[in-house]
């Protein structure tokens, strides 16, 4: 059986305990882009070596077609406290755009509802 090259990368980034937003955020790409990678069988190594690196996880043990420890060894400047600020900062935006969309979603719902509502009275 061949490998799932995403599933096996989705399994390790949840194992790691690191979250979509967190993982978008390293790679600067949007969340969608995340999901997509996991749908990926054939995930790109470079795409599969960032994510490794981020989540400091050996993918060597995995996939060692393709990886050696070597290129898994931490490095410092990796996560200086700029990159950790700036992460902070777009989780935080995320947190307030998520508010603001679910928000939209409810105030939609209710307009719906005063919709159907008032086609009801109408048909009476």
């Amino acid at each position: 059986m061949e490998k799932h090259n995403g599933q096996i990368t989705e399994y390790l980034v949840r194992k790691n305990g690191f979250s979509i937003t967190e993982l978008a955020i390293a790679l600067n790409v949007n969340r969608r882009s995340i999901y997509n990678y996991f749908q990926n069988k054939h995930l790109k190594y470079d795409v599969m070596l960032k994510i490794g690196r981020i989540i400091r996880h050996d993918f060597s043990q995995e996939f060692p077609e393709y990886f050696t420890s070597e290129e898994f060894e931490v490095s410092n400047k990796q996560f200086s406290p700029n990159v950790l600020s700036a992460q902070n900062q777009s989780t935080e935006n995320e947190i307030w755009k998520d508010k603001y969309i679910d928000l939209l979603e409810k105030h939609q719902q209710l307009l719906l509802s005063q919709i159907a509502k008032n086609d009801n009275l109408c048909l009476i």
